[in-house]
């Protein structure tokens, strides 16, 4: 990363954030000594190129990444276009993460895909080469007829995949240059990740640094339990939305998930999940606890490690306590 300090821990600002508060949130992502910012696009919330822009131009000296934006819903030459101009503005601290995207909103917007995998890797080679100002005609997914950028990127832009299964981790070592861990990451689950990325590059005959950046639901409170009780919920309802995917099968909770699932939903799981769930699929606890969960992702194979602030009504008052009382402990 071109940008960013060597502070591995970064916040996640994200359109679920109101947008009139995401340049303030972003300065003190700055001030208070994080090492980058995320911005993650969910349909229908705020904008994730218009979030970033805003929070580029906010601050001062902080890379951020788009984490993730789908590959569908813009033209990987649109995409590619904004990219663009966003390093223009502020060289070298934008970087660009591509993934499939949520499938019920591709769904409402009738743009999901017959073949998913295939089309995330046409869009993230697309905007690597249009970035670097070469002109591009090909037929697949995307079409291309002669499309060149008049004005391409001043740097080189990072290019990340947001991807969770075999499959996908595969071929993000292939064709991108970092990979965004989804929330519910665990230490055993980044190490298992980092080796199928590993495979992907070595069959592409990749040899460049892969980086490596793992999302967590976070909380810190001088009382562990509160903490832990701030991303119970949120544990539950990711483990609802993403109910077999590689996240619960390496961390071998699958069939007591499917268990929980079928007795009454996320409300089951997050009432029944055992404690353990939560101190290994989040970060959450007094500063100490966290400093360590922290390190573990990091032993693990984390570059950087994203932090998603709960209870979301106090992410300015988590902010400043992470600041004080964990960044210093790593």
């Amino acid at each position: 990363m071109s940008a960013a300090t060597d502070m591995p821990v970064g916040l996640v600002l994200g359109s679920h954030m109101p947008a009139k508060d995401i340049v303030a949130m972003a300065r003190q992502a700055e001030d208070l000594g994080f090492g980058e910012m995320w911005f993650s696009e969910d349909c229908f919330f705020s904008g994730g190129i218009a979030g970033a822009a805003a929070a580029l131009a906010g601050t001062n000296h902080l890379p951020l990444g788009l984490g993730i934006v789908s590959a569908v819903t813009r033209h990987p030459a649109i995409l590619a276009m904004e990219l663009a101009t966003l390093d223009v503005l502020f060289p070298g601290r934008i970087y660009g993460g591509i993934g499939h995207g949520v499938p019920a909103w591709l769904d409402q917007m009738g743009l999901m895909p017959p073949a998913p995998l295939k089309t995330l890797r046409q869009c993230v080679t697309a905007v690597r080469q249009l970035l670097d100002g070469k002109s591009l005609t090909e037929e697949g997914h995307f079409k291309f007829d002669n499309i060149e950028l008049t004005y391409p990127a001043a740097t080189r832009v990072p290019l990340y995949t947001g991807v969770v299964n075999e499959r996908g981790l595969r071929v993000s070592g292939a064709v991108a240059d970092g990979t965004i861990l989804s929330v519910l990451a665990s230490p055993a689950y980044v190490e298992w990740a980092r080796a199928r990325i590993t495979e992907g590059a070595e069959k592409a005959q990749r040899t460049d640094p892969h980086r490596l950046v793992t999302y967590t639901l976070f909380s810190v409170n001088s009382d562990s339990k509160v903490a832990r009780a701030a991303v119970r919920e949120s544990i539950a309802f990711y483990l609802a939305a993403m109910p077999n995917s590689a996240l619960s099968q390496v961390y071998g909770i699958q069939d007591q998930l499917n268990e929980l699932l079928a007795a009454g939903g996320a409300e089951a799981v997050a009432r029944d999940m055992p404690d353990a769930w939560v101190d290994d699929l989040a970060v959450a606890g007094d500063p100490d606890e966290c400093a360590e969960k922290l390190r573990r992702l990091l032993d693990a194979g984390s570059d950087s490690i994203g932090l998603w602030l709960f209870p979301a009504d106090q992410a300015g008052e988590v902010a400043q306590l992470t600041a004080r009382e964990v960044l210093p402990r790593l």
